[in-house]
């Protein structure tokens, strides 16, 4: 982000404190993997693979994060175990900034366990509400390139997150998403909430059922008056978008690789989104990027953990490069502006479980610049 930083200060524009501001409630994910096949009841199955992670709002932080873009989040925090390694893995691995989180006595941390089998998952969730909502809990808003608005978790301050006002007249760009209706009303009312917003970035089902039509496009197009940018994600199929600022649309495909757990994709795509549209790099390029980033992280198991950094970019990139696909090297040709060349130390996936602090990187090292992290302002 090096460039966007020089480009605002030649502009005149005061540095933010963050690039990427988000709320929201951070889980501890338990995942299986491997599994032949679902447990029956009184039975015992074995995994060949497990991984413990921070999940929730967190894979989207851990996903802006490890893309380079300074993150801040704003969650509750028990007291309990689950909490301190949550924490701890946030701030200390993932180099996400919590001064807007909070610690609670006696409030137990959200878990959810998560059974992948057969390309596909199911989960079992425990949740307590959180001892303070978003709002009390985050004031007055920090200064931030861009920021994330789930509109289906409104926050129970109010009818919407209240502190979304507050920083989109502070001039951060606004992604919004929203989740699935277990109602089945698909309210158009809660498009409402898009006022101030910069981008809308529903999956095709969504969209077209909060727009009543019949097919993704139709539904971008529906949407493309709510806000300037709307991104529709259309799982194995791609994704397609118009952005009203430059007067682009374009629609890119998937990226054709042996899916594991599509968990977190959706975040890894989204943080995808936001780094190509803060450096301002061409809509069909910010697609790409991001369908590049959600189809690495699907070819790994559980959430956060299989979030890419900039040396797994990098690796697939070369390999791409030095391969015989000439489509997809054509496609990707704009990486060769933003992939260090040959990265030393570039972040990449983890490989998470419950740790002792010796298992991780010691505070001091973290703090080091890291020289492979790559100008993202050259992607014309």
């Amino acid at each position: 982000m090096r460039a966007v930083r020089e480009r605002d200060a030649a502009a005149g524009r005061p540095e933010p404190q963050h690039d990427v501001f988000l709320a929201g409630t951070v889980f501890l994910d338990i995942v299986f993997t491997g599994l032949e096949h679902m447990p029956a009841a009184g039975t015992e199955v074995w995994a060949p693979g497990m991984g413990s992670s921070p999940g929730g709002v967190a894979n989207l932080a851990i996903a802006c994060s490890r893309l380079g873009l300074r993150t801040s989040l704003a969650a509750a925090f028990g007291d309990d175990y689950y909490a301190e390694f949550c924490y701890r893995t946030l701030q200390e691995q993932e180099g996400v900034d919590l001064s807007r989180s909070r610690r609670f006595g006696r409030w137990h941390t959200p878990v959810t366990v998560s059974m992948a089998v057969e390309r596909d998952r199911s989960m079992v969730t425990h949740e307590h509400e959180p001892p303070l909502c978003a709002g009390h809990m985050i004031g007055d808003p920090p200064t931030s390139r861009a920021g994330f608005v789930d509109l289906g978790a409104p926050d129970p301050c109010g009818s919407a997150p209240d502190w979304v006002p507050q920083a989109a007249a502070r001039g951060t760009l606004l992604f919004a998403d929203v989740g699935w209706d277990p109602t089945g009303a698909w309210s158009p009312a809660v498009l409402d909430h898009l006022a101030g917003c910069h981008a809308f970035m529903p999956n095709a089902v969504e969209a077209m059922s909060y727009t009543r039509t019949g097919t993704p496009r139709a539904a971008v197009e529906a949407l493309a008056g709510r806000t300037p940018l709307v991104v529709v994600t259309d799982g194995a199929r791609g994704a397609l978008a118009v952005d009203a600022t430059t007067g682009e649309r374009a629609q890119v495909p998937a990226l054709q690789v042996d899916a594991l757990d599509p968990t977190g994709a959706g975040d890894v795509f989204g943080a995808g989104v936001v780094l190509g549209t803060l450096a301002g790099w061409p809509l069909a390029d910010r697609l790409a990027f991001a369908a590049l980033c959600s189809g690495l992280a699907v070819q790994q198991f559980g959430g956060s953990l299989a979030a890419p950094g900039w040396g797994d970019i990098a690796d697939w990139w070369h390999a791409v490069r030095d391969g015989d696909d000439r489509a997809l090297r054509e496609r990707y040709a704009f990486l060769d502006r933003v992939v260090p060349p040959g990265p030393v130390r570039a972040v990449r996936r983890a490989e998470a479980t419950i740790a002792q602090r010796a298992d991780l990187a010691e505070p001091d090292d973290l703090s080091e610049p890291d020289p492979s992290r790559p100008d993202l302002g050259g992607a014309p």
